[in-house]
């Protein structure tokens, strides 16, 4: 396939240097119509997504930083990949075929997002990096057995793929050598209108889930699994997310802030993604699916930005200035036996794919 033939494109370009002196890089793939996605080899980090509104203007839709300094000093997990364990383990604690582990209270007085150096603060390698019908950008990363306190030796394959239908896969692949806990997700933070634009309190969401996962004060799952119905949770049918995310009769808003719970989504077969949630921005007509074969998903509106963080458009990010749906399985599993199992034993493959999916209305 000639240049001129390909219908999706893959461009590298040097994103700076680590402290010890490794390369860090940035791939923008991209298609035809104008969307387009960068990815940096730095915590397999998804730092822009661009798509078109209505009338054809692009925006850049996922906040974060315009250089890798940012990223290292103000770690925020804009865009990040998140591993090995995405949200919060109670207390830092887990056992493992009789066996304790104990890992550092990055959220205390619990574990959040993998750890001090989780998936996202590691340069990744590029294994494949290729354009043509689709634009391919597959990384790897390699976690020591005891890094962050987590058991095995860990292989972690990722892989982003973009083609003329305006969506961009990831797809995870994870194998070990001695069982582990495992929850891959990305932690995207999405304004459809554009970021760094406003908050997304007008944005209409739709999310398949009957249930979520009610939490204590510190965001832990108390181990129930509540119905959405005649709470601020039911976004069943669409709904502006600021319709009740200030609604302080209901503890559970209180507790997040605002939206920062997993929601059970319903049945769907390892495999084969199906619909998430859906995502509408009336004003340009942008339009979010999240598509995934995860069992749970994490609704945020970016409760915890206090308006100290200057992204990439040079505007300072605040609380409700964005959402994530982040794809998981539930938090705090190891220690939930009555959630879905979130072991990997050696011989396994850990397989998932999620699609974000952007089109107009």
């Amino acid at each position: 396939m000639s240049a001129e033939e390909k219908t999706a494109k893959l461009v590298r370009t040097p994103f700076g240097r680590l402290a010890g002196g490794t390369e860090i890089d940035a791939y923008h793939l991209s298609n035809a119509s104008g969307f387009a996605a960068r990815i940096l080899t730095y915590g397999a980090i998804i730092q822009a997504i661009e798509a078109p509104d209505r009338q054809g203007r692009i925006a850049d839709l996922v906040m974060g930083y315009a250089s890798l300094q940012d990223y290292l000093d103000k770690p925020q997990f804009f865009g990040a990949l998140v591993g090995r364990y995405g949200n919060r383990i109670a207390g830092g604690h887990f056992t493992l075929e009789g066996q304790d582990y104990s890992l550092a209270l990055t959220n205390p007085p619990n574990a959040l997002h993998g750890g001090v150096v989780g998936f996202d603060k590691v340069a990744w390698a590029v294994e494949t990096a290729s354009d043509g019908a689709e634009a391919l950008l597959r990384l790897r990363y390699v976690s020591a057995d005891g890094e962050e306190g987590y058991p095995g030796r860990l292989t972690t394959h990722v892989t982003y793929r973009l083609g003329a239908d305006n969506a961009l896969a990831i797809e995870y692949r994870a194998t070990t050598e001695a069982p582990t806990v495992l929850n891959l997700t990305n932690h995207s933070y999405f304004n459809l209108a554009g970021e760094g634009t406003g908050d997304i309190l007008d944005h209409v969401a739709l999310l398949d889930a009957d249930g979520f996962t009610p939490v204590d004060e510190t965001l832990i799952p108390t181990g129930e699994i509540r119905a959405v119905a005649d709470t601020p949770f039911d976004f069943r049918t669409p709904r502006r997310i600021g319709d009740r995310i200030r609604d302080a009769r209901d503890r559970q808003i209180l507790y997040g802030r605002g939206y920062d719970h997993n929601f059970v989504l319903r049945e769907r077969q390892p495999g084969n993604p199906t619909r998430a949630a859906r995502v509408v921005d009336p004003a340009s007509g942008r339009v979010l699916e999240v598509l995934t074969d995860q069992p749970g998903m994490q609704f945020y509106t970016a409760n915890f930005l206090v308006g100290d963080r200057v992204g990439k458009s040079g505007r300072f990010y605040r609380q409700g200035d964005a959402f994530c749906l982040e794809t998981q399985h539930f938090p705090d599993s190891p220690n939930h036996p009555e959630f879905p199992s979130t072991v990997l034993r050696p011989g396994e493959e850990f397989r998932s794919t999620t699609i974000f999916r952007f089109s107009v209305d």
